[in-house]
């Protein structure tokens, strides 16, 4: 077959996704009918959506959102504060990671925080954003591990450059003296250059006492409060309502 060659080099090349467009171009009887321009035209329209899609699969890979979550499948009829006109404004292109701005999400245990939380993480990464989803016990767990083993530093810095991360369940316990100079360091990294999103059972007005020392306190707030967006949601538990036919669950 003459044209194998040209197939196997574009595989070489990595373009998998021109290469398999060819293919399916030799398999068309009616294929000839179009130019030459319109034809390398839809060899490079499919290996650029093929790249799009591979880089799009590796950011959600890396952001380790553990579930399937989006937001075309928020749930709005449940009433729990909710407002369809502000979680439009932010996903809308993802419009806050763009203006390196925070986000929190605040209310009970079971109301959806974590699940909307990964689904707007989700947009961010389909709007070709890196993400980065983390319970807040796990993070500090390996913040603590990494100190042991010298990749601290490593850790601290990928933490740094990602461009949402999502710490679940935020000041569920007070922090230790490493955990908020840690997270301190993090937020200093992240300041007015990327996106951090929160989850919390306990209102904002509660985190400076759960973080503790009140100058550290003090420093890690003033990073993360005055460019946020909050979101407080109240009602009764989505859990309850599994089984009911929602989309949504946390």
């Amino acid at each position: 077959m003459l044209n194998q060659p040209t197939l196997d080099k574009l595989c070489a090349m990595r373009l998998r996704g021109m290469a398999e467009a060819l293919q399916q171009q030799l398999q068309e009887p009616d294929i000839h009918q179009l130019s030459f321009e319109e034809r390398f035209g839809l060899l490079i329209d499919r290996q650029w959506n093929w790249r799009q899609n591979r880089a799009l699969e590796r950011r959600l890979r890396n952001a380790r959102l553990q579930g399937p979550a989006c937001v075309e499948d928020i749930d709005y009829r449940t009433p729990r504060g909710l407002d369809r006109a502000v979680v439009r404004s932010l996903t809308q292109n993802s419009a806050w990671v763009e203006a390196h701005q925070n986000l929190f999400l605040t209310g009970p245990t079971g109301i959806g925080k974590t699940w909307l939380a990964r689904a707007i993480a989700q947009k961010a990464c389909r709007d070709g954003h890196t993400a980065l989803f983390e319970k807040a016990s796990e993070l500090f767990r390996d913040l603590a591990m990494a100190r042991a083993d010298g990749s601290h530093g490593k850790l601290l810095g990928e933490l740094g450059r990602v461009d949402v991360l999502v710490v679940d369940d935020f000041c569920m316990a007070p922090l230790a003296e490493a955990e908020r100079r840690d997270f301190l360091e993090i937020c200093d990294a992240r300041y007015q250059t990327h996106s951090t999103l929160l989850t919390s059972q306990l209102p904002v007005a509660s985190w400076h006492a759960q973080i503790g020392d009140p100058t550290l306190a003090d420093s890690i707030l003033d990073r993360l409060v005055h460019n946020a967006h909050r979101i407080e949601l109240r009602g009764e538990s989505m859990r309850r309502k599994r089984g009911k036919g929602l989309k949504e669950n946390e």
